[in-house]
């Protein structure tokens, strides 16, 4: 939550020293300040939504998060537009300076919302998270139920701390903490303010496991060894309850006050490097963060932020105006945030897996598609009569790399900056006309002579309606689910670390994508056709790769998600359990009705 909030101030701040910039190097220094605030941000809000939502709404709640970014960059380029119309001189500082409206709303609005319950439980202040779960879940049981959970993450967390901690001498730490949490699935809470009382979970196994006799059996066993372990006697109920009360208000304290211990030693002892090379030696985050930082990069390099950065020029080089193209490049995003609301109203009923699955097929062919509309725009466009290298015409020839770089069309013509089409000739020239006296082409003849681009192209609109196919194909499912999974499949010992080098990903791959485009579009590299055909190469080959590599996460807690990347060879759990023993906690949430 405090992390948010600082990112709202951060943006805030950027945003108005970008509005009254002085010069060109205070403007890039509000920049740098907003691209800080927008980094915190992007890592933390799906985190925190992640983290405080009903698993049967995060997914969905995570996507709306999606939709209101898609929203806004519509929303920014309207009003950008408008802007500049109503003042052209100062219109720029009227855009920049409005952006800190939005953070200062979202600054107001976290301050009345509660703190992460599973980071509170991290930090020892489990009565506090409970309160958030009693005010964020639709029962009181599954508000218990869930502290339980996260409460026995957090105490193997521990325990590998404090091995860690003594070296090998840390045996008893361990098993003092498994102890603990044993003993943490039978207390009872007594919120007296509230009127809340909880039965013990002893009697929860009976009255939940009665459909499979064995598991009767196995929980009564269970249930019988912990209370011999706590010295629990069955003279009479009245005296059994008033012991365990009083064993677990001592288990309880302690095991909290330890948390805060471990989490002050985390802080102050475990370096950045250590906890890095620690996550990345465990075999399951591993392979989460794999998935993570994949559809991050596949999400950038299938050249979503070349289509948003990029749009009126991609337009432009279909051969409409300026205007027209402005225009087009912002209704055109609608198309993305129609896509959201269709992932949104999907999300829990189909899954994640279904949804990414089809975006990204349709993303391949609307790749495919747009690259396709710009080769025809090409070839169908006026043809040079003899194409030929002339080393004594700039205009006859152009650096390539994919194809001979001989001017044979208009498009090859009019894509070199100072050459022009007319008459079946292309020659150096300008806006009024050809420069040389002996062209085919008269300078007065302006209905023959073409220049920066070939008159009508009768594949325009195959752009346009590859590029909506596109935005709507993306918004459905990589625009916003890449940000929900990545939200959801690390454990939570890991989680910030592991989301915030998934996000770094994702904005490197941003970088690196809208840095090369123009180059990449350009006819010395892979032309604009090559370029689209290339991202969606990459697209084509991440689908193959995610149809292996991506589990479904619907309806499953955080806690449940981390179990689908284990594998058969993994001899401990998050955070040193052995498989027997993480039996026994899984034993132990399903007798007590956890999810």
């Amino acid at each position: 939550k405090y992390t948010i909030l600082f990112a709202s101030a951060v943006f805030t701040i950027g945003a108005v020293n970008m509005g009254i910039a002085w010069s060109y190097s205070s403007l890039v220094i509000g920049r740098i300040i907003v691209g800080v605030g927008i980094g915190l941000a992007s890592l933390t809000t799906p985190i925190y939504i992640a983290e405080v939502a009903e698993p049967a709404m995060r997914g969905t709640l995570v996507t709306i998060n999606g939709l209101l970014i898609c929203f806004g960059q519509f929303t920014a380029g309207m009003v950008d537009g408008i802007l500049d119309q109503v003042d052209e001189d100062n219109g720029w500082r009227l855009m920049l300076g409005f952006a800190a409206i939005p953070s200062i709303i979202m600054f107001i609005g976290f301050l009345f919302l509660p703190e992460s319950p599973r980071w509170l439980v991290m930090v020892g202040r489990s009565d506090e998270a409970l309160q958030v779960l009693l005010n964020v879940r639709t029962s009181d049981r599954e508000a218990m139920d869930e502290l339980k959970e996260i409460e026995q993450v957090c105490s193997v967390m521990d325990a590998n701390v404090n091995a860690a901690a003594v070296n090998n001498e840390g045996d008893h730490f361990y098993d003092d903490d498994l102890e603990d949490n044993e003993q943490r699935n039978l207390y009872d809470y007594d919120q007296e303010d509230d009127n809340i009382s909880y039965e013990n979970d002893d009697d929860i196994s009976f009255q939940n496991n009665t459909d499979d006799d064995d598991d009767d059996d196995d929980d009564l066993q269970l249930n019988d060894n912990m209370k011999d372990s706590q010295g629990l006697t069955s003279t009479t109920t009245s005296s059994k309850n008033n012991n365990k009360n009083n064993n677990n208000s001592y288990h309880r304290n302690a095991s909290r006050q330890k948390r805060k211990s471990t989490a002050a030693t985390i802080s102050s002892s475990t370096s950045f490097l250590e906890k890095l090379t620690k996550m990345l030696k465990h075999a399951p985050t591993r392979r989460a963060l794999t998935l993570g930082c994949g559809m991050m990069v596949l999400q950038q390099l299938s050249g979503i932020n070349t289509v948003m950065y990029y749009a009126a020029s991609i337009y432009e080089m279909s051969g409409f105006d300026e205007t027209t193209a402005i225009w087009l490049s912002g209704f055109t995003a609608l198309a993305q945030v129609t896509g959201v609301f269709i992932s949104i109203y999907l999300i829990e009923k189909k899954g994640r897996r279904p949804l990414v699955l089809f975006s990204l097929t349709f993303v391949t062919l609307s790749l495919l598609g747009l690259g396709a509309s710009f080769y025809f725009a090409r070839i169908s466009s006026n043809p040079i009569v003899h194409p030929f290298f002339d080393s004594n015409n700039e205009c006859s020839h152009q650096p390539a790399m994919v194809w001979d770089g001989v001017t044979a069309y208009c498009y090859d013509c009019t894509s070199m900056e100072g050459c022009g089409y007319c008459n079946g000739e292309c020659t150096k020239g300008d806006f009024n006309g050809p420069f040389d006296s002996s062209s085919t082409c008269s300078a007065e003849d302006e209905e023959q002579w073409e220049f920066e681009k070939c008159g009508h192209n009768q594949y325009g609109y195959m752009s346009v309606f590859f590029m909506v196919s596109y935005l709507l194909s993306f918004g459905i499912a990589m625009g916003p689910l890449p940000w929900t999974i990545n939200s959801e499949i690390y454990p939570l010992e890991y989680r910030s670390l592991a989301v915030s080098l998934s996000t770094a990903t994702n904005w490197i791959g941003n970088f690196i994508v809208s840095a090369t485009f123009l180059t990449l579009s350009s006819p010395a590299v892979l032309t604009s056709y090559g370029a689209f055909w290339l991202y969606g190469s990459v697209a084509l080959v991440g689908l193959v790769w995610l149809y292996f590599a991506l589990p479904e996460t619907r309806g499953m807690s955080l806690e449940q998600i981390e179990e689908l990347f284990r594998r058969p060879g993994d001899n401990t759990s998050t955070s040193g359990l052995s498989a027997a023993q993480k039996e026994l906690l899984s034993k132990f949430t399903v007798a007590a009705g956890g999810h």
